[in-house]
């Protein structure tokens, strides 16, 4: 039997006299995989546990009554990744409310720690075979952790908030690191394809990565996405609604409420349930409603989050405005906002849901919102109606709810009125399909689903065309040669592709790098790049390196700074023609910018909408082979560049010319993109290609990427040394 490890924020126990184990959907739905899975569950205590043996004493007891694996944080780092990362800065942001969210660099170091706390906990328990399904906001950095730490185990992550537009997540400062830390997940699942778009458009705009509708590749991992609208344990509340406390509960409240119309709310205490917006709107049905005594609001709200102070706002101010509703409103027979600011027991809600005419759940934004669907569960007694936010996730999966827009109060009391006044046939269509869908699609429905498509994902790594990657036993003849060289390009293959070029700087990995490089024993190196001549010397000319500048077209020897044309006969006739094209490009292009060099023209694009960047780039590609395809150039379209260039000249030719030149006993030469594919396409017993990065090519070997790269350079440095050349 396969174990799933389960991985969330809170373990669903609670720590008191006695460890009792909570109540709640995830529970619920990963009940029922027990025939398929052993499960395992990994989540933090909740509170401040100090004393080492009380901690050893409370993990013990929770795993041998529970198989769960609890994490206990320090109080600091609780406060800071709890309530300040997670609840103060991510919370708000996934739900659009961008100027509740706060910042603070601390938050973000406890962040980091505690998602590392999480991965020790959960590699702790792994064994080859096992998955990890992780849950949530609070554990965003965790896939690519895990990953990093165990490259073959099956991670999947679920996403129960929204995720936002991509124009919203980039306001936050970790971005970047939030995106990669996702995508080091095999399977994302999200709540709606609003937000798995939303996901996507971020990942273009933020990490500069296209994507499929299901698929994202990223530093040589793939990640599949996917919808999984999530449901609640139906089973549970049939059974509850056959109970004898479920029929006392209910027959007390039929007679406490006799008479009146009922109008459900039950909502977590949080300024994205709408519950201000509601407000005004029942305060203006109110206003035009006759029959004061006749209807009856009950509003539960369960606190949370009561230390961040912008709930702590949020509370007064609903307290304030049902005070005010309730002072206005209220006759001798009927107060009609009932506000209740605790939970209350299971079956005395079941026994509400039952009783409530309708149930008014209209929150700005939600991930799904499952008070929607146990309202519908419920209806046993009699047909009640279902209003229901267009911004919840619930909308798409129950449409014949009367759908509302929290912001409008004129609509929200129409569709009041209109519920109260809905014959019992019309609520009878409307119910019947939305119970059915509930019924059938609940929680263990979504839970099975999900893990079986993470269990289907194949290999996450990328193939690379099917190359071999790269070791050092296949370059003895290189480590033991007596005469070497390397043709390195730069950007993208001894260096991380940047946003900006100019941002590509050698920064210290790379110095360190190059000083090595500098003293490698009867070994020449030759840095080759599509940059400027000016730029080659002021970055790589104090080394001991030949650069070769603009595809081959310059080179210029160690140290001299003086640079020499390939072909000083190259035809370049063509560029004004092109130069014209690509101005005509740039200025319909916001963002992009036309870059002119001796023997080339380049249109970059990297800071352009990379959707309009891409579409307009292809525009331009296909226009500029109509009009060149008898001028003497080739047309590179590469990572965010068009580049026209002369193909008189080229890397290869370059590298061909300095072999043959000096006699080199054997050679390397490594490169990322289409510009490169010029060297590789050499052959012989004395060279050996290497392509960074995934991609079609004709090089003999692989590398992951520039960092990967750089380590391997390094190892080779070493062995080229011991042989004592």
């Amino acid at each position: 039997m396969k174990t799933l490890i389960n991985v969330s924020n809170r373990l669903p126990i609670t720590i008191g006299d006695k460890i009792t184990r909570s109540s709640g959907g995830l529970v619920s739905a990963l009940e029922d995989l027990n025939e398929t899975f052993q499960l395992k569950w990994v989540g933090w205590a909740g509170g401040n546990i100090s004393d080492s043996s009380q901690k050893k004493k409370i993990a013990k007891e929770i795993r041998k009554a529970f198989n769960y694996y609890v994490i206990f944080l320090e109080e600091k780092d609780a406060v800071n990744y709890y309530n300040g990362y997670s609840n103060s800065s991510l919370w708000p942001l996934m739900h659009y409310m961008t100027t509740y969210s706060r910042y603070e660099t601390e938050w973000f170091e406890a962040y980091q720690r505690v998602n590392h706390q999480f991965a020790d906990a959960v590699i702790q328990q792994v064994r080859r075979g096992d998955q990890v399904w992780v849950h949530d906001y609070h554990l965003m950095l965790l896939p690519a952790i895990l990953k990093d730490r165990s490259p073959d185990l099956k991670v999947g992550f679920f996403l129960h908030t929204p995720f936002p537009s991509s124009e919203v997540f980039r306001c936050h400062p970790n971005r970047e690191e939030l995106m990669n830390g996702l995508l080091g997940a095999d399977l994302i699942g999200f709540q709606t394809f609003g937000y798995l778009r939303h996901f996507r458009s971020t990942v273009l705009r933020v990490l500069g990565i296209e994507s499929e509708m299901q698929l994202i590749v990223c530093k040589n991992r793939k990640t599949a996405l996917g919808v999984y609208p999530i449901g609640i344990n139906a089973g549970k509340f049939s059974e509850e609604l056959n109970s004898s406390v479920y029929a006392k509960h209910l027959a007390d409240y039929q007679k406490v409420y006799k008479g009146k119309k009922i109008v459900l709310s039950v909502d977590r205490l949080d300024y994205t349930k709408g519950i201000l917006q509601r407000l005004d709107a029942i305060e203006q049905f109110l206003s035009q409603y006759s029959h004061k005594d006749k209807i009856l609001f009950i509003f539960i709200s369960i606190p949370s989050r009561e230390s961040v102070e912008a709930y702590q706002v949020l509370v007064d101010e609903v307290q304030g405005r049902v005070s005010q509703i309730n002072g206005k409103y209220s006759t001798i027979k009927n107060v009609p906002l009932n506000y209740i600011q605790h939970s209350i027991g299971f079956s005395e809600l079941c026994a509400l849901y039952s009783l409530a005419d309708a149930c008014l759940v209209t929150p700005i934004i939600d991930g799904m919102n499952l008070v929607a669907k146990e309202y519908i569960a419920c209806q046993k007694e009699k047909n009640g109606v279902l209003i229901l936010s267009e911004f919840a996730g619930a909308a798409q999966e129950l449409p014949n709810a009367l759908i509302v827009n929290p912001y409008d109060p004129k609509q929200m009391v129409e569709q009041l009125n209109m519920a109260l006044k809905m014959d019992e046939d019309e609520k009878r269509r409307r119910l019947e399909p939305m119970k059915e869908r509930v019924f059938c699609y609940d929680a263990a429905y979504w839970a099975k689903v999900f893990l079986n498509d993470l269990s289907s994902q194949a290999n996450s790594e990328v193939e690379m065309v099917n190359l071999q990657r790269i070791s050092l036993k296949d370059i003895q003849p290189l480590i033991k040669a007596k005469r070497v060289a390397l043709f390195l390009d730069y950007d993208g293959t001894l260096a991380e592709l940047k946003k900006k070029p100019s941002d590509a700087k050698p920064n210290r990995a790379i110095k360190n790098l190059f000083a090595k490089l500098e003293h490698f024993p009867q070994t020449d190196v030759y840095i080759t790049s599509g940059r400027k001549k000016e730029e080659m010397i002021n970055w790589f000319g104090d080394y001991n390196f030949t650069l070769i500048a603009e595809h081959g077209f310059f080179y210029s020897l160690p140290r001299l700074k003086k640079w020499e044309a390939f072909d000083n006969s190259a035809d370049l006739s063509w560029m004004e023609k092109i130069i014209e094209v690509f101005n005509h490009y740039f200025g319909m292009t916001p963002g992009s910018c036309v870059e002119v060099k001796t023997s080339s023209v380049v249109w970059h694009y990297r800071q352009s909408d990379p959707e309009f960047g891409t579409w307009k780039a292809n525009q331009l590609v296909a226009e500029l082979y109509e009009m060149l395809s008898n001028l003497p150039v080739e047309i590179h379209h590469g990572k965010k560049i068009v580049e026209v260039c002369s193909i008189h000249i080229n890397k290869g030719m370059a590298m061909e010319y300095f072999i043959n030149k000096n006699k080199y006993d054997m050679a390397l030469c490594a490169g990322d993109d289409e510009t490169d594919e010029s060297m590789f396409r050499i052959t012989g017993d004395r060279i050996t290609s290497i392509k960074v990065g995934p991609g079609k090519t004709y090089a003999g070997f692989k590398v992951d990427s520039p960092a990967k790269f750089r380590q391997f350079l390094a190892r080779l440095i070493e062995k080229r040394k011991g042989k004592n050349l």
